[in-house]
């Protein structure tokens, strides 16, 4: 920094320090006008304090019940008791902030008549919604789990819309889930059913066929020749026309046999796979875990949150103080422009 450069520092701190030092009671009077208006409006004589009540919860990384309880270990991703992650944590963050917590608590609290909006106002929504998020917010906190912060001005009124909302979770969750679930087991149990009758129609054709004479084509074929060669060496003809009936029998029906027997094999085998997919799917439908953790349930808070009367003092007396300085400058600079106008108005009529 040269010599000139520290010359117009000092000239221009000391510029400054005269400047307040000169202004002084000007504005020492701002200020404290400030501070005392400030301190006037924001105490609850203008300002209704309010609560503020707290609820921490974690996501479950699963969300599945038969993924987590019914599928082998060695396959599951994740397990029943673990915490969620940003997917889990964003997921729940977008069911707190949906229309379906929302309108649960404004029924369940009359959020209508306690937030002081008329019943047949023309924007009573838009007032709902604006009262309803600035009182109640949600965010994840930078351990991943999700807060639930409610402000009001009757404490126990802010932590039971908290832990209500906390339970309301899980309620509206499994909701959306079994929206998709419901129909998903519907239609494998429509599969299974479909499948267990086709499989019994098959068993009876498999009965009639026995009650015929064909019990089991292969190995009943080849005794049936080992006996007609037999007979025949021995020339028994009444026992060759009763094994030639038989053979015959088969022959007729061994076709169908083997092939209602081959597709008995293969359908058990899907039903086996389908009865797993049918009571997965069944739990998913009909049986309900919780998906969250509270860490932390809201309690009554002893002490106010709103308005922070500190910071509102200190904002406001700032923010006067530097508008009073503005002021001040603007008034010197605009009398001081006055008096030299004046005074080239004077050296023209002079000149006259």
């Amino acid at each position: 920094m040269t010599e000139s450069d520290t010359q117009n520092t000092q000239f221009d701190s000391s510029s400054v320090l005269f400047f307040i030092f000169k202004w002084r009671k000007a504005l020492s009077i701002i200020t404290g006008t400030a501070i005392f208006l400030s301190f006037l409006f924001s105490s609850s004589l203008f300002v209704t304090p309010k609560y503020r009540s707290n609820v921490i919860m974690f996501p479950s990384a699963s969300s599945s019940i038969s993924k987590s309880l019914l599928t082998d270990r060695s396959l599951q991703r994740n397990d029943l008791l673990d915490f969620g992650q940003d997917a889990q944590t964003e997921q729940m963050l977008q069911i707190l902030n949906s229309s379906r917590i929302r309108e649960k608590v404004v029924e369940r609290f009359n959020l209508y008549e306690h937030y002081g909006i008329e019943p047949n106002h023309r924007y009573k929504q838009t007032l709902l919604l604006r009262e309803y998020h600035f009182n109640i917010r949600f965010r994840q906190t930078e351990y991943m789990a999700v807060k639930i912060s409610v402000l009001d001005e009757d404490p126990q009124m802010a932590a039971d819309i908290a832990n209500y909302i906390g339970e309301l979770v899980d309620s509206v969750r499994n909701k959306i889930q079994r929206e998709v679930a419901i129909p998903g087991f519907h239609i494998v149990e429509q599969q299974y059913n479909r499948l267990k009758d086709h499989i019994k129609e098959k068993e009876d054709s498999l009965r009639l066929l026995r009650e015929l004479g064909v019990y089991e084509y292969e190995s009943q074929s080849e005794m049936l020749n080992q006996q007609m060669a037999i007979e025949i060496s021995r020339g028994n003809r009444p026992a060759i026309r009763a094994l030639e009936e038989q053979l015959d029998v088969l022959a007729k029906y061994g076709g169908a046999y083997m092939s209602l027997r081959d597709e008995l094999v293969h359908d058990k085998k899907q039903l086996s796979l389908i009865k797993t997919r049918y009571e997965e799917t069944k739990v998913d439908a009909e049986q309900f875990l919780p998906f969250k953790f509270v860490v932390e349930p809201a309690i009554k808070a002893e002490k106010k949150s709103y308005p922070v009367r500190w910071l509102i003092i200190l904002v406001s007396t700032i923010g006067a103080f530097i508008i009073g300085v503005i002021s001040i400058l603007l008034f010197e600079n605009f009398r001081e422009i006055a008096h030299l106008m004046a005074e080239q108005k004077k050296k023209v009529l002079e000149n006259y």
